[in-house]
């Protein structure tokens, strides 16, 4: 796990080089234990490295290969990279690390390494000869990779800052991005927040030479489980068992210290048992408790941990905590989201704890139908009100609106509007945070017609009725909210520590298989009832069915009181920009400090989280 940073094209030795250290500057909170650089023809590549396999110098990057034509700068963890150099001509190795495997493989084999990579990975591979750089990430997009392209050069990095400042553009806010940021709390790739940065869609490699961009993809979540399963259900239990057992195993390579999050729920429960299966050693384990008994899950992460005699360390944390860490999670934040604080407040708590490496239990609602939206998207399309005429459910909207009220009755509103009820209508309407005519009041730069969500979803209709139906939704899941913004602040705020967080069940192999098992042998009877059955008696009762919890922190107290001043002196600056109306900000101030239902925290939180990441980093417009 590190931090890269690169240059192509036609800069000369001098400007590449002090590029190059600027960029890597502005990262080195990825990178603690040693960096490297190489600038060379046509090329300039930095590496910053967290040094988790093979800890010698041996592991230094940037690494060329045996022919010394190849150089490759990598972030991430190849968990098969044994099995791959198996495969590979021998050779005499210098080190003991994934990175000179899959440095050898891609000069023997070019981008078809790719296919045979299990892991998380964004890097950078520059063949001498052709003069040519390839550009690769992750199948699910667990490591981030950005890269700005203009007058036949480019430059790419793990973080949007490092781009930003090389000075190589003005960096001015896409008015699409501010759209999706509006409505979803994040920008979906390969778009950002900045119309000069691009970030490269998980599963593909871009290839730059003479000047000229090649995008292609090498997996896609869309083109998976169109085979469905078709076995019966002990068979399918015990596949699950073993691929997410496998994958768990896969995640513990580490010569550093290693542990796991533990929550007490049953995605964190499920990859701390199968670690404990696949460990001689004690596992450490790490959960954030709460003196609030209402939303503290001790009882159950140390339930967990007495079953499997792990190390178990309980942190403790209070609201203040999070408010005290707030400046900081903010500097951490490279690309503006709605959320991300709580992930950095825990990986900032479970590094001081002494590991460097944390297994994750991230996936496994998206995987096995966990969140609500799984059983409510069909609830809705079953509802009495599906089969009233489209006329009058609009009329019965207003009153929808009305009484719940709130957020609740506003998406409910905006359901009865749609003519019709297919996935790529109502799924958008469930990940709203902003609805189209609030955007409107509040930012008039900002494309309202922009909707990444539902596009994406209509795009990739004919791949996604070649699947069942709850695969649909992990789909829609994975590739809009998961990816962009649970697996982004993952990375952008563990990596602000310097600590390195796994996600098994985001295997690819697993994926694969998940996606096409069909609904009756996933529909979630109760919560997550595959992978619980699955697991068989590694999970306790008492874990599998407690009520679901989670710490409501006092945001709507905060942002009226210890954070008025800072949110007010936000709002007045973004106020003053053409792309924003100081009265439509100022009226959703005043009514938020009145309590009025429609003018949530959570409204006001991202334009005071836009405006602070736009100072930060010199954006105006």
């Amino acid at each position: 796990m590190c931090g890269i940073a690169g240059l192509a094209g036609n800069f000369n030795s001098e400007e590449s080089a002090r590029l190059l250290r600027g960029m890597m500057d502005r990262m080195d909170h990825r990178g603690p234990d040693a960096e490297g650089s190489r600038v060379e023809e046509g090329v300039s590549l930095g590496h910053l490295r967290l040094a988790i396999v093979d800890l010698s110098e041996a592991g230094t990057q940037p690494m060329h290969d045996h022919s010394e034509n190849f150089l490759l700068t990598f972030n991430g963890e190849i968990y098969n990279f044994k099995d791959i150099r198996g495969k590979l001509p021998a050779i005499s190795y210098r080190s003991q690390t994934d990175t000179e495997v899959i440095l050898e493989g891609f000069g023997l084999w070019g981008p078809a390494v790719f296919d045979q990579m299990n892991g998380m990975f964004a890097a950078a591979f520059w063949n001498k000869k052709q003069q040519e750089l390839t550009l690769v990430r992750d199948r699910l997009g667990i490591k981030p990779l950005y890269y700005h392209i203009s007058g036949g050069k480019i430059a790419f990095a793990s973080e949007i800052r490092a781009l930003i400042g090389t000075g190589l553009f003005k960096p001015t806010i896409d008015r699409d991005g501010l759209a999706d940021f509006f409505t979803y709390q994040t920008v979906h790739a390969p778009k950002t927040i900045l119309n000069e940065v691009k970030m490269l869609l998980p599963g593909h490699y871009l290839t730059f030479r003479n000047g000229k961009e090649e995008i292609k993809s090498f997996w896609r979540l869309e083109d998976q489980g169109q085979n469905q399963e078709n076995g019966n259900y002990e068979a399918v239990k015990t596949r699950v068992r073993e691929l997410l057992g496998a994958a768990v195993e896969r995640r513990m390579m580490s010569d550093v210290p290693l542990g796991a999050f533990l929550s007490g729920g049953i995605d964190s429960s499920a990859v701390v048992a199968l670690m404990a299966q696949a460990s001689s050693q004690p596992i450490d384990t790490f959960s954030v408790v709460f003196q609030e008994k209402e939303y503290d899950e001790s009882p159950w992460s140390e339930m967990m941990a007495r079953k499997y005699q792990t190390r178990h360390h309980p942190i403790l944390l209070k609201p203040d905590d999070f408010l005290e860490g707030l400046p900081r999670a903010l500097q951490a934040m490279d690309h503006p989201s709605g959320d991300g604080i709580n992930s950095f407040v825990v990986s900032g708590v479970t590094k001081k704890a002494g590991i460097t490496v944390a297994l994750s239990g991230l996936g496994g609602d998206e995987l096995f139908a966990g969140y609500p939206v799984f059983r409510q998207l069909g609830e809705i399309q079953g509802s009495a009100l599906w089969k009233l005429p489209a006329g009058l459910r609009k009329m019965l909207a207003p009153l929808v609106e009305i009484v719940p009220g709130g957020r609740r009755g506003e998406k409910l509103g905006a359901l009865l509007r749609l003519s019709r009820s297919r996935l790529q209508d109502i799924y958008p309407v469930f990940r709203m945070v902003f609805a189209a005519s609030e955007m409107r009041s509040i930012s008039p730069g900002a494309h309202p017609d922009y909707n990444f969500v539902k596009s994406f979803i209509s795009q990739q209709a004919a791949s996604l009725e070649k699947i069942p139906a709850l695969s649909q939704i992990s789909l829609a899941e994975i590739r809009t909210y998961t990816q962009n913004v649970l697996l982004r602040d993952t990375d952008q705020m563990s990596m602000a520590h310097a600590l390195e967080v796994r996600v098994p069940f985001f295997d690819h192999t697993l994926v694969e298989y998940l996606m096409g098992i069909p609904d009756r042998l996933k529909y979630p009877d109760y919560p997550k009832k595959l992978l619980v059955e699955s697991m068989g008696d590694l999970l306790p009762a008492e874990v599998v069915h407690r009520k679901k919890m989670g710490f409501v922190f006092p945001w709507e107290r905060w942002l009226r009181e210890e954070l008025r001043s800072f949110c007010e002196a936000k709002l007045n600056w973004l106020g003053k920009s053409s792309l924003f109306d100081e009265k439509a900000i100022q009226s959703l101030w005043k009514d938020f400090g009145k309590g009025k239902g429609s003018a949530l925290w959570s409204h006001i939180w991202l334009l005071v989280v836009l405006a602070d990441w736009m100072q930060k980093n010199g954006v105006e417009e």
